[in-house]
């Protein structure tokens, strides 16, 4: 390493976000960058751990060490190769991912300042679009065709994978455009999709062929393919089946973030169909990013109040003995939606729904106590009989997903992403894409 005591010296810098009074006004990306100075003296406090946990933290296994030093002597393309070797799309995992590399890096143990990993992954990808590092491959073709059932992350990964190999790949999605929840999911404050129409530019350039449009079923797959990989995600919210649910005014997350970014991207839609918080108060149920996400977005659509509840009490701040380095720690998070304005409140359970004319108007809750379980199991909810009733006319569930079930699948169908694991993160998503294109490779060719 260039300079191995560089984290004694040089304090941990974020480059932070835009001024809250700036950035709720639009919907451009929150989140800065710095020079390439101070980034490449971020880079510099990578200690080359012996044992590196930033690394065995990474689904993706990404080679931390190796590109913090290249990105430090001021080799931006040499970084970005390496970071390519294992990481099919930086520019989306640097700016969304939680960073897990971070919470296991040793600096987080010994001074609660960790490496700013994710912060330049994101400058080293940003850097290789800007130079030209990033070209079209010249691929030989083998002869062989693969269908790929979803563009989200986890087909984009195995779609670029299996195109590197030199198979003939074709992307089916349901969807007008590449991306899955990177598109319809994540709000443009947090990815702006230009960045992603830019990748898929570069694979469509390298001979890969997207089908939009296409709602495949998966039990009658598309005839003249070697090979199938299903990519189609967990796509079912998990509901709120209490009185009241039928009430108008209440939505699954998606359903307002999804027409959101498609608004941003040029679409309309009639006045009764808008999901909008304008001049509302707003009710998240759930406590996770989705919920985060609906706080930002409604607060940028103009809602009067937001209000959070989550059912499970409040995490602790800072450390947690349950998680103990280098677990990924369960600590109270908050995100720059949160910065913008809301309430947020823990250990209440929905008990119904309220309704005037038919329209929510409220939401009646209870305070709840938890337990710790035997041995440390799962913990038991106790009802206080505490009620109260929170005032809302739109009501967003975000409460995660339910885990796919599937068909018995032919041996030449592989699954990736959440379509397998259920409901997980982006760069899990590719991980679980690249090993799928790895299965497929070695199938093909037994």
């Amino acid at each position: 390493m260039g300079n191995p005591k560089a984290f004694l010296t040089i304090p941990r810098q974020e480059a932070g976000y835009r001024p809250i009074h700036d950035r709720i006004s639009d919907y451009s990306e929150v989140e800065q960058t710095l020079n390439s100075r101070d980034r490449k003296l971020q880079a510099s406090r990578c200690m080359d751990c012996g044992v590196p946990f930033c690394h065995w933290a990474c689904p993706l296994g990404n080679k931390q060490p190796e590109f913090q030093d290249a990105l430090y002597k001021g080799k931006w393309e040499e970084a970005y190769k390496i970071l390519n070797e294992t990481n099919d799309f930086p520019e989306f995992t640097g700016r969304i991912c939680p960073a897990l590399c971070e919470k296991s890096c040793v600096l987080k143990l010994s001074m609660d300042s960790p490496v700013t990993i994710r912060e330049n992954e994101a400058a080293i990808a940003e850097a290789a679009f800007r130079e030209g590092y990033i070209k079209p491959r010249n691929i030989e073709r083998n002869g062989r065709k693969v269908a790929i059932i979803g563009a989200g992350p986890a087909g984009l990964a195995a779609a670029n994978q299996l195109n590197g190999k030199g198979y003939t790949v074709t992307v089916f999605d349901k969807n007008e455009a590449p991306g899955g929840l990177l598109r319809y999911g994540i709000p443009n404050f947090k990815l702006h999709k230009p960045i992603i129409d830019r990748r898929i530019r570069v694979m469509e350039e390298e001979g890969i062929h997207f089908k939009m449009n296409s709602d495949v079923d998966v039990r009658q797959l598309p005839e003249g393919f070697d090979a199938y990989c299903i990519c189609t995600g967990a796509p079912t919210a998990r509901d709120l089946p209490v009185p009241g649910r039928e009430l108008k005014g209440i939505h699954p997350a998606l359903d307002m973030l999804a027409q959101q970014n498609r608004i941003l991207a040029g679409m309309t839609f009639p006045k009764e169909q808008l999901v909008t918080a304008k001049g509302k108060k707003v009710l998240v149920i759930g406590g996770g990013d989705t919920g985060s996400d609906c706080i930002g977005t409604s607060n940028r659509q103009g809602a009067v109040s937001v209000t959070q509840i989550e059912i499970m009490p409040q995490p602790p701040v800072g450390q947690n003995p349950a998680t103990p380095w280098p677990q990924f720690p369960i600590v109270l998070k908050t995100t720059s939606s949160h910065e913008e304005g809301c309430s947020r409140l823990w250990s209440l359970a929905t008990r119904k729904f309220l309704g005037k004319n038919g329209k929510v108007c409220g939401v009646e809750v209870e305070q709840v106590e938890w337990t710790p379980g035997p041995d440390g199991g799962r913990p038991a909810m106790k009802p206080t009989g505490k009620v109260e009733v929170i005032e809302a006319d739109l009501v967003l569930l975000a409460m995660g997903f339910l885990k796919p079930e599937h068909p018995q699948f032919a041996e030449n169908v592989f699954v990736a992403g959440d379509a397998a694991s259920g409901a997980s993160l982006v760069v899990r998503a590719i991980a679980s894409g690249r090993k799928a294109a790895t299965d497929i490779d070695s199938y093909l060719n037994k």
